[in-house]
């Protein structure tokens, strides 16, 4: 029987982030939800053990160590908002910067536009088949060039409309790796 947060539409919230990010593409939610070995592959690298790694969305109670210390997440909560396009600050430098640092944040801005023109609800309908595959339907991050199912490419349309940019910001970030790696 739905309770009365399903219902009103409250435990979807927690798929969308205050920045406006969609969480059910996001690597760690779905390691956490769908793929066990993926999950421990990604705690190795980050450093953390798997539990810790776990994460149902950014407004659920269990999240990602980086996203638990969100402040994006924690000055909405201290100005009584929802998500940052509401902020009378909006863009501030915080998000700014965010936006620019990694490649799944492309279409951060329009998000936040898209979610206050037809709300969370609908946003959250138009996003689950941005990221879904065209021939299989499973929901794919911005860095899965093929499905991780059925293999189709692109995997989805946001990689279909993205792909320059998401090549540019993973070799870029190859490189730093690399000079990182190269001054130990």
């Amino acid at each position: 029987m739905p309770t009365e947060e399903d219902r009103s539409g409250a435990r979807e919230k927690r798929f969308t982030a205050v920045c406006g990010l969609y969480c059910q593409a996001c690597r760690w939610f779905i390691a956490t939800t769908e793929d066990p070995a993926r999950l421990k592959i990604l705690a190795e690298e980050a450093q953390y053990t798997e539990e810790d790694s776990r994460c149902y969305g950014c407004r659920s109670e269990k999240r990602l160590p980086y996203c638990t210390d969100c402040k994006m997440h924690a000055c909405a909560a201290a100005r009584g908002i929802d998500f940052c396009g509401e902020c009378e600050e909006y863009p501030c430098g915080e998000l700014k910067q965010f936006q620019s640092a990694k490649a799944h944040r492309i279409e951060l801005w329009e998000n936040l536009e898209r979610i206050r023109d037809v709300g969370y609800e609908q946003w959250l309908t138009e996003k689950r088949r941005h990221y879904a595959c065209p021939r299989c339907g499973v929901i794919n991050t911005a860095y899965d060039p093929q499905c991780r199912k059925c293999g189709e490419e692109p995997s989805c349309a946001y990689v279909a409309e993205h792909r320059q940019e998401i090549e540019q910001f993973t070799r870029r970030r190859i490189r730093t790796v690399q000079d990182t790696t190269n001054e130990r």
